[in-house]
């Protein structure tokens, strides 16, 4: 069986936008059999790293900082895809990044030096084979996610595990509005997460489906500087 853990920095948990997309991805990947498992960063508390190397210097793969993540540490030990669920802030939520910063006790710190870049592995009781992305933003555009997705695929290269892809929604709100294209892109979602256990990959076909343009940039553009205007207007008046 493939064990998923699936770890979502969306502040609104379940009624987020993220949640349009991760909850039909986790659905697929539990209809072909996988054993899934989803944390909320917001209800593990997880303080920051306070980067002085314990885990690698002192105690290998062991983390000093005594709070949530001690259980999530024991829950990656066993995932064999880890999937990482954020709304694009700037560039992550706070506790997101918290989160990936604690990852660090998982790397060997035995390096190797591969492609002109130093990189290391997992320690060996951790197990995880693909990292995967799932993101929603308020942009019209997919370049919105840049910075998040590159900040997941480095994660993936630094512990020599495979980046297995990111579902990206733009524009994520506008799902509402659209039921058809939500249902749609719900399928899309679904169907990636049970391709990926099935086959351990995702088709660019179903990733180009889930980000699809709801609306044109310009209207969505216009749309989103009527209600700025809308709101400086009223801000002036009270003043």
């Amino acid at each position: 069986m493939t064990n998923v853990l699936a770890v979502s920095g969306s502040l609104r948990r379940e009624k987020g936008e993220t949640s349009r997309i991760l909850m039909p991805f986790l659905e697929g990947m539990r209809s072909a059999g996988a054993s899934v498992d989803l944390n909320y960063v917001k209800d593990i508390k997880i303080k920051p790293c306070r980067g002085d190397f314990h885990c690698w210097d002192t105690k290998p793969g062991e983390c000093i900082i005594k709070d949530g993540m001690q259980a999530l540490y024991s829950k990656l030990r066993w995932a064999d895809i880890l999937v990482l669920a954020t709304p694009v802030y700037i560039p992550l939520p706070g506790e997101m990044q918290n989160f990936i910063n604690r990852l660090c006790p998982l790397v060997n710190p035995l390096l190797d030096f591969k492609e002109g870049r130093t990189r290391a592995r997992l320690q060996k009781d951790f197990r995880i084979q693909k990292i995967v992305l799932v993101s929603s933003g308020g942009w019209w555009e997919k370049g919105n996610f840049d910075t998040v997705q590159r900040i997941c695929e480095e994660l993936a290269k630094d512990i020599s595990v495979e980046f297995a892809g990111a579902l990206l929604r733009p524009h994520a709100y506008l799902m509402t509005e659209f039921e058809d294209k939500a249902e749609e892109i719900a399928a899309a979602s679904k169907e990636a997460g049970s391709q990926l256990v099935r086959e351990g990959r995702i088709s660019a076909e179903l990733l180009e489906t889930v980000s699809q343009p709801l609306v044109a940039e310009k209207a969505l553009r216009e749309r989103y500087n009527r209600a700025y205007q809308r709101t400086a207007g009223t801000m002036s008046k009270a003043q």
